[in-house]
């Protein structure tokens, strides 16, 4: 089922998910209905309170064909290569808008798979990109928290301004 995003500045975007203790099927409701909501968008990821639930959840596929999701449940990163990488990032939480943001150009991140089974895995480029991005969604930070100050307010003001009347 294809959920819908919570808005910025809504303060579950602000707040750290919980741990998942364990996967169970409602584990795997969450990330089938993730899935689907994230290849409607279209984007490279998505993270859980990102439409409203606060687990630490994220699906990510960098594929070119799609149906490659990879299932995370608290990921974290063990190492992040010296090298970065420039990435044009938005986020359907924040629409209209997007911004250059520089990340390592490789991760390898620890997270509990659709098996239940801790695994250890490494991202490069693009797929380093979206897990990242997606793990500071998690920690109650979106993208432009990157950026300056004077950057990030005037992209949230750009936003404001696209953002449709009611």
């Amino acid at each position: 089922m294809k959920r819908p995003f919570v808005p910025y500045p809504d303060k579950r975007l602000k707040t750290p998910a919980l741990p998942v203790e364990a996967i169970t099927d409602e584990i795997r409701t969450i990330w089938a209905d993730m899935v689907e909501t994230m290849d409607a968008m279209p984007g490279y990821g998505l993270a859980a309170p990102q439409i409203g639930v606060g687990l630490a959840l994220a699906v990510v596929d960098c594929s070119e064909s799609r149906g490659k999701s990879i299932l995370m449940a608290n990921p974290q990163v063990l190492h992040a290569s010296g090298q970065f990488r420039e990435h044009d990032e938005g986020s359907p939480n924040l629409p209209g808008v997007s911004a250059v943001i520089s990340r390592p150009r490789a991760v390898t991140v620890r997270f509990l798979n659709a098996a239940g089974e801790m695994e250890d895995r490494d991202f490069v480029n693009i797929w380093a990109t979206s897990v990242q991005h997606q793990i500071d969604h998690l920690a109650g930070k979106m993208y432009f928290d990157h950026l300056s100050p004077l950057k990030r307010k005037m992209l949230i003001a750009k936003s404001e301004k696209l953002r449709p009347r009611k």
